[in-house]
């Protein structure tokens, strides 16, 4: 299967999922042309959302853009159908400079980015390459050498090519900063200050972002000109998204994941994800999953780059169904299907809470969101809640027992904290490769190689690893020539002489001899210094340590 198919079925199980307004109009009403409409309508889109109605008439002109919208609401194609009818493809006279940009804040949503602009434009054949970080230079490297037209990057790496000269800037007319609230939480805002000056300043930018801090007003009043603002959907200040049935539980932490694991078997539950507060955490809570029967992996920044791929691709293609992921590495994770979102840790804020359940309900779909709250979390969550107006200050104590967990959830009082056996039907993480993205290798495996080198020599000598030693020991004494040793007597060398070894007439420790067969002489005496500068008894100096 093409990637370009993969892409197109991606985007079919999308349109599936994700109800439009009957009045919403087409994406040919709104001015995209027909080649772009074409592919949208092969993958099963062909009516607008509200984002892109209210973003496209404004982009399609080269306007300026400030758009305030959470994920999940389809604000992709309201920029990246702009971007696709601003540059011109291999056949349309491209000669395979960047004439687009994409900055993202996170490896996954510039992944996600990048396939949804390539499928728009598949017809035309306009070339979409992501570029981040975590993985080797060379590919991204001659990726750039055969020609882009739209990049879609991580900003370290974007500046790391740049410096490296692999990345020319220049000819770029339209830039799109992608969830600018994220790259200022995660430190990125003074690189993104970095790529604008390489830009040409007569371009287009549109900015997207979930909320408007202070700094993303300044950068976007220092570098948009005359830009219009759009508000679409439900953004961190008016709440989640209303179609997403939220509940919430007191909860013990040592009985979170008795609770996970009913929560997973209840009735119509799709995929499911899972977010930590750490990293250890995410692990932890995977392996307990996974020791009870679900289908599981987890997604965190101290994994590389292919196997955080590889478990977004098991969990797109249904092989697991549960995804545990910490706040950054689930920034951008757009994966249609996902019915539940499980708080295991209470979020630090309201903007993480909305980030986090927008996982579910998205483009128009419903879902479920469940967040655990411990005693010490209370008055974390007491703000989040006055924040949201959710109207919950007070959360229920629940326990894998609570009667009314059950009821909330649509789960069975006869199902226990593991899944049985004839329901165990996914194939699991085990039956998704993980790609060689050619990453540095990780500490250890060098020594490693050559640990696994030396068992093989010695199991090829014969099999017995004490043989192999004495075997391997026997050559190097034949072969090592006999080290001379220099001694001084009363300031002067004395004859160099052969250091004793086992091999000697003498044996193993007999006392060397001199040239002339004289007797080794007798240790020498030396004088040690008290405090007071005057001379201490002699010691043998063989007895004493330097």
């Amino acid at each position: 299967m093409s990637e370009l198919t993969q892409n197109l079925m991606d985007g079919r199980e999308l349109a599936a999922t994700a109800p439009v307004r009957p009045e919403a109009p087409t994406f040919a009403e709104l001015g995209a042309r027909q080649e772009t409409t074409d592919a949208l309508a092969a993958a099963g889109i062909t009516r607008a959302f509200a984002i892109q109605e209210y973003a496209l008439p404004i982009a399609l002109r080269g306007t300026d853009l400030i758009g305030q919208a959470p994920t999940g609401t389809g604000k992709t194609l309201g920029f990246g159908i702009p971007l696709l009818e601003r540059v011109f493809a291999p056949a349309e006279g491209g000669d395979g400079q960047p004439q687009a940009l994409v900055v993202v804040p996170t490896r996954e949503l510039g992944i996600q980015v990048a396939r949804d602009l390539q499928a728009a434009g598949s017809t035309r054949g306009v070339r979409v390459l992501p570029i981040y970080g975590g993985v080797a230079y060379e590919p991204q490297t001659e990726a750039l050498g055969k020609g882009a037209e739209i990049l879609v990057g991580t900003p370290g790496r974007l500046l790391d090519l740049a410096k490296q000269k692999h990345l020319r800037l220049d000819r770029v007319h339209a830039l799109v900063l992608d969830e600018a609230d994220r790259m200022l939480d995660l430190g990125f805002l003074d690189d993104v200050e970095r790529i604008l000056a390489m830009l040409p300043e007569d371009r287009q930018t549109m900015l997207f972002s979930a909320t408007m801090p202070d700094p993303i007003v300044t950068l976007s009043r220092r570098f948009l000109r005359h830009p219009i603002t759009i508000h679409a959907g439900h953004t961190a200040e008016t709440g989640p998204n209303p179609q997403t049935r939220q509940l919430v539980y007191r909860t013990h932490s040592l009985n979170k994941i008795e609770i996970v694991a009913r929560i997973l078997q209840a009735e119509g539950r799709g995929l499911t994800m899972v977010f930590t507060r750490t990293k250890r955490a995410a692990d932890r809570v995977a392996e307990d999953l996974d020791f009870r029967g679900f289908a599981v992996a987890a997604v965190h920044g101290d994994l590389g780059q292919g196997a955080r791929e590889r478990a977004l691709r098991a969990f797109r293609a249904g092989k697991i169904d549960t995804l545990v992921a910490t706040d950054v590495a689930a920034r951008g994770i757009d994966v249609s299907g996902v019915t539940h979102v499980i708080n295991y840790d209470c979020p630090e804020d309201q903007d993480t809470y909305t980030h986090r359940i927008g996982r579910t309900g998205r483009a128009g779909a419903s879902g479920v969101a469940v967040t655990f709250v411990d005693w010490d979390d209370m008055p974390r969550w007491r703000i989040i809640d006055k924040t949201l107006g959710l109207d919950l200050p007070e959360p229920p104590e629940t326990y894998h027992t609570s009667p009314h967990l059950y009821t909330d959830l649509d789960i069975s009082t006869e199902i226990t904290g593991t899944l049985p056996t004839a329901e165990r039907t996914r194939a699991g993480l085990a039956a998704e490769a993980e790609e060689d993205l050619g990453g540095r290798s990780r500490r250890g495996d060098g020594r490693s190689s050559r640990r696994g080198e030396g068992r093989g020599r010695r199991r090829a000598r014969g099999g017995d690893p004490a043989a192999g030693s004495a075997t391997e020991a026997a050559t190097d004494t034949e072969k090592r020539t006999p080290r001379r040793r220099r001694r001084r007597r009363g300031g002067e060398v004395v004859a160099g002489e052969p250091a004793a070894t086992s091999s000697t007439e003498g044996g193993a420790g007999a006392p060397s001899a001199s040239a002339e067969g004289a007797p080794a002489p007798k240790p020498r005496r030396r004088r040690r210094r008290r405090a007071g500068g005057g001379s201490g008894e002699g010691t043998p100096a063989a007895a004493t340590a330097d």
